[in-house]
């Protein structure tokens, strides 16, 4: 299986595990074509509570692990669960609050990058 190929099945489990706790606004941001870019993906989504922040967050840990075996490299925020940030190395997952998601908008951030914004159900 090619690299592509991977990355394409990393994010579809990162989406699968958000959607399974119904995260909220879950947009992809494409980094590929951005210079000096350390990642190739931005994955958001947000949650309204701290508790539905980590339930997601563990949702896409779980549900990454169990079907491509694969662990976060690195996870960070879990202590108050408004901003958790997950780094699968090529994709990075963060799961926020609406209002810090808000401030932080990291979408007009990396607004040169390709933006596409999932229907939620």
């Amino acid at each position: 299986m090619t690299n592509k190929n991977n990355t394409d099945a990393l994010i579809s489990k990162i989406i699968e595990g958000i959607e399974e706790v119904k995260g909220q606004h879950t947009t992809i941001i494409d980094l590929r074509e951005i210079e000096n870019a350390v990642f190739q993906y931005f994955i958001i989504a947000d949650g309204t509570s701290n508790t539905q922040v980590n339930a997601i967050a563990d949702s896409v840990r779980k549900t990454v692990s169990k079907e491509l075996h694969q662990k976060p490299w690195h996870i960070e925020g879990t202590d108050n669960s408004e901003w958790i940030l997950m780094d699968y190395v090529d994709v990075v997952v963060h799961v926020m609050q609406k209002a810090t998601r808000e401030y932080y908008d990291l979408e007009e951030l990396w607004a040169d990058a390709k933006i596409m914004q999932l229907k939620s159900e």
